[in-house]
């Protein structure tokens, strides 16, 4: 238990607090209702789309879930992938 508290106490000095749901623990919860999402559009505002695991979730079990549209946010950069190829990503699919 003090492991845990000294990495949570180490990652608010440095302010890398970012602690991200499992996959595994969003599968299990979500997959319980999944009538639920029949024809709707999800919204995931988190810190990063290319690290999320709701945004993998929902994009991987788009058709199983038979969503209508999934909209991943974020306020800043990635840190996976670079601004360059996130704007010209974005100003290729900005029509779909």
């Amino acid at each position: 238990m003090a492991n845990k508290s000294k990495n949570l106490q180490n990652a608010k000095k440095i302010k890398d607090d970012e602690f991200y749901t499992r996959y595994e623990d969003i599968e299990n919860e979500v997959l319980h209702y999944k009538s639920h999402f029949d024809n709707k559009t999800v919204l995931c505002n988190c810190d990063d789309p290319f690290e999320s695991n709701f945004c993998k979730f929902f994009l991987k079990n788009f058709n199983v879930l038979n969503l209508k549209r999934l909209i991943c946010t974020s306020y800043y950069s990635s840190k996976i992938i670079s601004k360059e190829i996130f704007n010209s990503w974005k100003s290729k699919c900005i029509n779909i």
